[in-house]
């Protein structure tokens, strides 16, 4: 069985994308984040033949949230506490079961291709782990067919250094892996603005009908004076 896992936290203003939230705003990095969480779950909704919304925090309006986020496309999972790495494991330790093969991605990349999640899954018929590395140094997907305890830890989460870590920690463990194309998360005002340009090229080509309809609409509201932004 194929699992695609989206790790989302509940979008609450103040409390995500804070980075780009000094350039934006509290509220409208919210709203985008939303925006974000929106379009993937719409356009990855039958990707795989399992789907999972990793949510945090918990309590009763995260769970209303996704809850209606999830639908009938997607199964909901609370992420447990601790680092990013206590989360994946727990991830990997909870929903990947024998001869299963897992892939997790995070929210920040509206547009990473259905095309990439499928060819993760393949790579994974061959190798014990599958890598999509991002162009700030991490991974904007991780996938497994085994547990690998050693993918997770001594990692400094939140830095540059956090794919040739992770790459370390493999080759160290003897553990097989496969590096897809990279792509990019949306964590600055530099990398929104980036996704505007997708967007709109995307359109002008006729071939973004749908790619990321809420963050498009949610970025039309926006000024485009991002190069004169702190």
């Amino acid at each position: 069985m194929n699992t695609l896992v989206i790790m989302a936290k509940h979008p609450v203003a103040g409390q995500v994308k804070t980075r780009l939230a000094k350039s934006v705003g509290d509220s409208t990095a919210a709203e985008l984040a939303t925006a974000f969480l929106v379009d993937l779950v719409s356009r990855l909704s039958t990707c795989g033949h399992r789907r999972v919304l990793a949510t945090w925090p918990p309590g009763e309006a995260a769970k209303t949230f996704f809850t209606d986020l999830a639908g009938e496309h997607f199964e909901l999972w609370t992420q447990p506490p601790g680092s990013l790495g206590d989360r994946l494991a727990g991830v990997a330790s909870d929903l990947l079961n024998h001869d299963d093969r897992i892939v997790v991605i995070g929210s920040d990349s509206p547009t990473l291709p259905e095309e990439t999640i499928e060819m993760a899954f393949t790579a994974l018929e061959h190798a014990d782990v599958v890598l999509v590395p991002a162009d700030d140094g991490g991974y904007v997907l991780v996938g497994q067919r085994r547990e690998v305890p050693e993918l997770f830890q001594r990692i400094d989460w939140g830095t540059s250094r956090v794919l040739e870590q992770t790459r370390q920690r493999l080759e160290a463990a003897g553990t097989s892996f496969v590096e897809l194309p990279g792509w990019y998360d949306i964590d600055t005002l530099e990398d929104l603005s980036r996704l505007d340009r997708e967007l709109a090229a995307a359109n002008e080509s006729g071939a973004g009908e749908g790619l990321a309809p809420a963050s498009s609409r949610r970025l039309d509201t926006m000024p485009r004076d991002w190069d004169s932004r702190p």
